[in-house]
């Protein structure tokens, strides 16, 4: 449990721990963080808010007592934060970033402290499907195994499920001699689900950078005003009802298979592959421009599971069946 920059799985895998083939990559993104003690006005009414734009969306959620946390996510390159000077301050910074935006993200943005802000580069890795993840004696969990974008807030949560799967498989060995067999047993029951999350946590973040933009309008002041009526503006504005569909059955998955009691969940991959065919089918203009990046295949499959997860689907599903 070392991180993303595991130097257990690089010496696991002989592989480099930073830098070309260690299989780490930067998914395109900055993200600013803050914490802090907020007096929201819907507080205990809601707990989560995303506001999505080009290039760039924000997010505050409600994490109890008192505290909110927020997520400012921009579309730059690696290493802006040491090439990018802020003489006002990180706030002062955003606020400009979003003029235009939310009162809800000027109005937290307003009383977060400089000190309660940090930036950080995002990185993330491609589904371990068939790669190590144990060796004799030793098992990676966590970001040293399936690191993963923020998006979901998943990433300590997958953590946590390892844990519990781990100690599920290792208290019931009788022996040492079994020891290798429980973390291969670990593997398989952690596989699946976890490429999905992650594949779902790089698509959501993908599909927001290339595929969202300002929703195109019809304003109806001084005659009829058409805004934003490009193609990404109309698309965006047809995905809004859809949305909401796909984060339900996102949240539903996550929420229901923590046990991991099976390799696949076969109802949430059904609904994954309809909704989320629709909202590629809709967006497809948007993204097939970046769609060796996005993943963009087997109606999005590819992005949730990514392309070693999809065939390790297949094999688990045939023994599933046969």
């Amino acid at each position: 449990a070392d991180g993303i920059w595991s130097a257990v799985r690089a010496k696991m895998r002989d592989e480099p721990l930073r830098g070309e083939g260690s299989g780490v990559s930067y998914s395109g993104y900055t993200v600013f963080a803050g914490e802090l003690d907020y007096d929201s006005f819907d507080n205990g009414d809601v707990g989560y808010k995303v506001y999505i734009g080009p290039g760039q969306y924000f997010v505050i959620t409600d994490i109890g007592n008192g505290r909110y946390q927020w997520y400012a996510f921009l579309a730059k390159p690696a290493g802006s934060a040491a090439l990018e000077e802020k003489p006002k301050g990180n706030s002062l910074y955003l606020q400009d970033v979003f003029e235009g935006w939310s009162k809800d993200i000027h109005h937290i943005l307003n009383v977060t402290k400089e000190n309660e802000i940090e930036q950080r580069d995002l990185y993330d890795r491609p589904p371990s499907v068939f790669k190590r993840w144990t060796k004799g004696n030793v098992a990676l969990l966590g970001d040293s195994v399936h690191a993963m974008m923020p998006n979901l807030g998943q990433g300590g949560c997958q953590a946590i499920e390892d844990a519990q799967v781990l100690s599920e498989e290792l208290s019931a060995a009788t022996s040492r001699d079994e020891i290798e067999g429980k973390l291969d047993a670990y593997r398989g029951r952690r596989l699946i689900r976890s490429a999905a999350v992650q594949g779902l946590s790089r698509f959501a973040s993908d599909i927001i950078i290339r595929g969202f933009d300002t929703p195109a309008k019809i304003v109806f002041e001084d005659g009829i005003k058409f805004e934003n009526f490009n193609y990404a503006g109309i698309v965006t504005k047809m995905l809004q009802p859809i949305l909401p569909i796909f984060f339900i059955i996102q949240f539903n998955f996550l929420y229901d298979g923590y046990k991991n009691d099976f390799p696949i969940d076969f109802n949430a991959a059904i609904r994954f592959a309809v909704v989320g065919g629709v909202i590629l089918l809709i967006g497809a203009g948007t993204v097939l421009g970046g769609a060796e990046e996005v993943g963009v295949g087997l109606f999005g499959l590819e992005s949730i599971f990514g392309t070693e997860g999809i065939e390790a689907l297949i094999a688990n599903a045939q023994d599933f069946f046969l």
